[in-house]
């Protein structure tokens, strides 16, 4: 093994660990606000606190990273192809079905949210939003 295939594999091992994280953060977020992400179980107040402050999909997120991670771990090129395709199938579901119904579901406060966060690349600083107006709709960010 030379020195570069050891060092890409500590690095995927690296981002497999750290894209658990954001997926049982936003899940722990679900919870606490009383449902689950599932749409057949959801909240009953938009969740826009913790990690949901940097990046709209988080969980969507951290498995991608999951993906890559895996990627140089295993040294397999073809799993970047089904990150692509991960992804692809993701952000078209979140985009032909989840946000519509958030909109409906949450109107000008997802609006609000999703003008102000990013789906997929984190923002630097996180979102702190205006929960003056529809603070009953909205889990204020801690």
């Amino acid at each position: 093994m030379t020195p570069y295939w050891i060092a890409a594999q500590l690095v995927g091992i690296v981002l497999i660990c750290a894209g658990l994280i954001p997926p049982a953060h936003a899940f722990t977020r679900f919870v606490l606000a009383g449902g689950t992400p599932m749409p057949l179980a959801p909240t009953e107040r938009l969740v826009v606190d913790g990690i949901n402050r940097y990046v709209r999909n988080p969980m969507y997120v951290g498995l991608l990273v999951v993906i890559i991670g895996q990627t140089l771990l295993l040294g397999r090129i073809s799993l970047l192809l089904y990150a692509a395709a991960f992804w692809i199938a993701t952000a078209s579901f979140i985009r032909w079905y989840e946000e519509p119904s958030l909109v409906r579901r949450f109107g000008a406060d997802d609006e609000e949210y999703r003008w102000a966060v990013p789906a997929w690349l984190p923002r630097l600083h996180p979102w702190t939003g205006d929960t003056s107006r529809g603070a009953n709709d909205i889990v204020s960010p801690t």
